[in-house]
């Protein structure tokens, strides 16, 4: 709890920081703050996780802290993170391999979904089916059929779900958000975005545990819809690396990616898209690619250009650049900095090689139909650059606003349709380089478009 209280503590001083750095920097406050909020026993929301892999057992750290919110059980494959589990959160915690057992509990009202890819829309429908509200990690979809089928299955059931690209709830994407809706830097024409990582493990080699086998793995059930083959540790705790249970790297990160943009920009999604990209250096087996690159065409009027690159020489950096008519955007390291670039009316001239007749004859003109505005010079640039407290968390506030959800059954800030949205657009990516084409792509109606 001394980790919570200090966040919280940073939260609430966040307006008067902001006074304190004044001027060009702006300290944004908090988004979701749990202070002053007490739950009885009776007044808990009571989850459970499925899948506890690290995005699992992240999720749930967060989830815990959000006031009024208990875990109550979890189920994985692996013998070892259900143990786990219970050293981090209790041994009460009821724990089992098969998911459904968790399903028919009542003391759950909702459930995480952290599972390889292939199992979202399957875990995800079975939940909501059981009448548990539903957290489903990004990419929402393994494969464009499970889009819709969970989208009908929250609406026939009326049961909340959210996907789990936390930026989507970040103070720093609202306030980008803000300022682009207020013409900060003027008409958007493109949107430049990267994710690039160095390591092994950003590369998703995961460690696989000693006592990893066929007895404390439950093989069948990790593999579920996908090809039966024998046991294999690297994909089952590396399964990232494979498509049969992931999306590579545009599911994983080119979907945040997209949330991101679709979130800043209000933008519903491309309509078409191109890619490039290749096995580069991660040769291990592996058959999604480790480098790869993408454009894309937005109705509204401007492109995208993506990047992800796993063998970068530089630190893990996650970054975006909006740029407009009259400036920049760009987000980079928890922070937005804007840069104000008004275009100048004079378009300019250029005389220098013509008579000195013709020279004057032109300038002369040129001067009627731009008087001179500004007679010390254009007025230059302005930077302002908004930051986020020591300690802030977008996971946090991602979880406080489902919960929020849960409780108020207002509708969430991610829902399955901006869901498929974003990750239907990221899958365009392996598509395209499958096809070896461009590819289109129908916003409204979430599909595959002809040509």
């Amino acid at each position: 709890m001394a980790h919570l209280d200090r966040r919280l503590f940073l939260r609430s001083a966040g307006l008067a920081a902001a006074e304190v750095f004044g001027g060009k920097l702006h300290l944004l406050a908090a988004g979701a703050p749990g202070q002053g909020k007490s739950f009885g026993p009776n007044d808990q929301i009571q989850i459970a996780l499925i899948g506890a892999g690290g995005q699992g057992q992240g999720d749930t750290h967060w989830a815990v802290q959000v006031p009024g919110v208990k875990l109550v059980a979890v189920a994985d494959c692996y013998d070892g993170r259900l143990q786990h589990c219970k050293e981090t959160w209790g041994q009460d915690i009821f724990t089992t391999r098969d998911y459904r057992e968790i399903l028919s509990r009542k003391d759950v009202d909702a459930v995480i979904i952290a599972t390889p890819d292939h199992w979202h829309k399957q875990a995800a429908i079975d939940a909501m089916n059981a009448g548990k509200d539903v957290y489903c990690e990004k990419p929402m979809i393994h494969l464009y059929s499970d889009g819709h089928a969970m989208i009908d299955c929250a609406q026939k059931t009326g049961r909340i779900i959210q996907i789990g690209s936390q930026r989507v709830s970040s103070v720093v994407y609202a306030k980008a958000k803000e300022l682009l809706a207020a013409g900060a830097i003027g008409k958007l024409n493109m949107v430049n975005a990267c994710w690039d990582r160095s390591t092994a493990m950003g590369a998703w080699s995961y460690t696989v545990p000693l006592d990893a086998n066929p007895e404390t793995c439950d093989w069948p059930r990790f593999l579920g819809t996908a090809p039966k083959i024998p046991y294999n540790a690297e994909r089952f705790f590396q399964w990232r690396k494979w498509k049969d249970y992931g999306t590579g790297v545009a599911g994983d990160l080119f979907v945040h990616l997209f949330s991101g943009t679709h979130f800043i920009t209000g933008s519903h999604g491309p309509t078409r898209g191109m890619a490039t990209g290749g096995l580069r250096y991660w040769k291990d087996g592996r058959d999604v690619d480790d480098v790869m690159l993408a454009l894309f065409d937005y109705p509204e009027g401007f492109n995208l250009n993506l990047r992800v690159n796993l063998i970068s020489g530089g630190q893990e950096n996650e970054a975006f650049l909006f740029t407009g008519e009259e400036g920049t955007m760009e987000i980079s390291k928890g922070a937005l900095t804007v840069t104000r670039s008004p275009r100048p009316k004079d378009p300019g001239y250029t005389v220098g090689t013509f008579t000195n007749a013709m020279q004057k004859s032109l300038l002369d003109a040129h001067t009627a139909k731009f008087p001179i505005e500004h007679p010390s010079g254009e007025p230059s640039a302005s930077t302002e650059k908004y930051t986020t407290p020591n300690g802030y968390s977008d996971s946090y506030d991602h979880f406080h606003n489902f919960f929020d959800s849960v409780r108020s059954r207002k509708p969430v800030v991610e829902d399955a349709v901006f869901g498929l949205r974003a990750a239907g657009a990221a899958l365009l990516s392996t598509e395209s380089i499958e096809r070896g084409s461009v590819v289109h792509w129908d916003p409204e109606k979430m599909i595959l478009a002809k040509t």
